[in-house]
């Protein structure tokens, strides 16, 4: 069966139809709980176990001359807390997918082609909520870390350039989600897909550093996306300089994610679904 495709007519506001598909969104979040506490349960239960569990050990190697015991779950709660707001951010750039997925097979976005929407606000909507979602997990989680002791040292501008950092980074892994959730053949699959980016914290220098890794581990952990923006991330939260060069890759591979998830999610949703 094909599906008729009409353009959107004079009637359609691209601001108005994206606030009204980012409302769905939320409303959608608020339906769904599961998807909600995914986003921030699994955080929280990372943050837990490797600080309560591997941090009394790993703590002693992140931070030389700390002793093992309480004094190393501290050295690595402080060393570990950027990764795991990334790993919010991830868990609701997950979430966006699969509800991608559940409107691609479920046939309301072939319905919203037939009608005077914007097409860049039915995606655009949902990266724009997924953004917001992100943010409240961050809260959450670095809420937790501080009453486990970890005490950032951000001012108010090294402040607005971490939500700004955390923003942009969101940004651009919904919108890779988002065409992952199109392309996936069944939800089921859309919510296994973008499980790659989870694991990009660990081969970086998210849990420990990448001059302890072998070396061609310590050379993807060296070039792949998450490495510079866990670092910036770490150097915004502690209040310490911040490398130039890391950042501008941080930006760089930002930018080019939300390019090709944008490219990658406006093709699928022009594609005629059979």
């Amino acid at each position: 069966m094909t599906t008729l495709t009409i353009a959107p007519t004079a009637g359609a506001r691209p601001l108005a139809d994206t606030l009204t598909m980012l409302r769905r969104n939320l409303l959608r979040a608020v339906r769904y709980p599961g998807l909600t506490s995914f986003t921030i349960g699994i955080p929280i239960a990372l943050l837990l176990l490797f600080v309560y569990v591997f941090g009394g050990a790993f703590g002693a190697g992140v931070a030389p001359g700390v002793a093992t015991g309480s004094a190393g779950r501290s050295a690595y709660l402080d060393y570990i807390t950027p990764a795991i707001l990334l790993f919010a951010v991830v868990g609701a750039a997950q979430s966006v997918a699969i509800t991608a997925a559940m409107d691609a097979t479920s046939g309301i976005m072939p319905r919203f082609k037939t009608m005077a929407i914007s097409p860049g606000s039915v995606l655009g909507g949902p990266v724009l909520g997924t953004v917001v979602q992100a943010l409240v997990a961050v809260a959450v989680v670095l809420g937790l870390a501080a009453v486990l002791g970890y005490r950032p040292h951000a001012g108010a501008l090294g402040g607005l350039a971490l939500v700004g950092l955390i923003a942009l980074v969101s940004f651009a892994t919904s919108w890779l989600c988002v065409a992952m959730g199109l392309a996936a053949k069944s939800v089921e699959t859309a919510s296994n897909t973008p499980m790659i980016l989870t694991a990009l914290p660990f081969l970086g220098s998210g849990f420990v550093p990448v001059e302890t890794m072998p070396t061609g581990v310590r050379w993807f952990a060296e070039y792949q996306p998450f490495t510079p923006i866990i670092e910036t991330t770490r150097a915004l939260l502690t209040g310490t300089s911040v490398n130039g060069s890391t950042t501008l890759q941080a930006v760089v591979w930002c930018l080019l994610i939300a390019g090709l998830g944008y490219a990658w999610s406006r093709s699928l949703y022009r594609r005629e679904r059979g």
